[in-house]
């Protein structure tokens, strides 16, 4: 009973901690949008590009816009999906509509900048790294993501692909009704601004390096990655296609700066040796992050 009821407490303190983060991670999301993005005509794809069109053609707040978008979105979610269209998902895209309320007319923000570049470029920043935290905190912000799971399911078209029709769809019809190639020009820049910054934010900038080593002399090589980087390694059981030869490839994770001396090490004991190195995003164990 005891563990019973210290795991219910930490699931609590998760879920208080997720809503948290996602309060945070939104209300960045709407600041880029106030302070940047809306008074410079940047309509980077999604639900909030689309209020942003809308705005500037007929004046409907953006706020008003994207929750009348984003709840039948959600609801039609909900009856594709079932119960994983959850509260966090409702949370964030509601939330999304209040905190753009609340910077356009509580704190009455102004325009940070009227450079489109500046705003382009600066807004993708602040929007990845509020999306971002969202998205760390298991939330959401609503807009196309929605929309592109329910045109999968539908058509069987790609998540991926149905997020580049919805997005790219929104840009374009920004140039047309603003009769502007240079707005859209400049929404594309944000729109891949924000999702550098998201994966920044989501993966870290803490890059390592995977290397895989083919050679005859995998032994010593293994012994020597041992002892001059001082890494762990792991040998794999490999079968050339061609020779039918069986061989030991050696898997070992290393940073960035060692990437070098391995070579080293590898040219040293086999100059003949295959060697594939590959940037890793995240790294967790013994001698990376826990």
């Amino acid at each position: 009973m005891i563990k019973r009821s210290l795991l219910n407490r930490k699931a609590i303190q998760r879920e208080i901690m997720d809503y948290l983060g996602i309060f945070v991670g939104v209300t960045i999301t709407a600041l880029s949008l106030v302070w940047l993005q809306i008074p410079n005509k940047i309509a980077a794809g999604g639900v909030s590009g689309l209020a942003i069109v809308t705005y500037h053609l007929w004046g409907w707040p953006v706020a008003l816009t994207m929750i009348c978008i984003n709840i039948p979105l959600f609801l039609a979610g909900i009856w594709s999906f079932g119960p994983r269209f959850g509260a966090k998902t409702l949370f964030g895209a509601v939330l999304i509509s209040v905190m753009i309320e609340f910077w356009d007319s509580v704190i009455k923000l102004a325009p940070l900048t009227n450079d489109p570049l500046l705003a382009s470029l600066y807004g993708g920043v602040i929007a990845g790294v509020g999306m971002g935290i969202a998205f760390r905190f298991r939330g959401t912000t609503g807009g196309t993501d929605l929309a592109a799971q329910l045109l999968n399911r539908v058509s069987g078209i790609s998540v991926g692909h149905s997020l580049l029709i919805f997005d790219g769809a929104v840009i374009a019809l920004a140039g047309i009704v603003f009769n502007s190639a240079e707005l859209a020009l400049y929404a594309i820049i944000a729109m891949f601004v924000t999702g550098k910054i998201l994966d920044v934010v989501l993966e870290g900038l803490d890059y390592a390096k995977a290397a895989f080593i083919i050679s005859e002399r995998s032994t010593e090589i293994g012994a020597a990655i041992l002892k001059d980087l001082q890494r762990g390694a792991t040998g794999l059981l490999g079968k050339g296609l061609y020779s039918t030869a069986r061989k030991e490839v050696i898997l070992c994770v290393i940073s960035r700066a060692e990437a070098i001396k391995l070579k080293e090490i590898v040219r040293r004991i086999d100059p003949r040796a295959f060697v594939i190195i590959t940037d890793v995003h995240e790294v967790l164990g013994e001698g990376f992050k826990e």
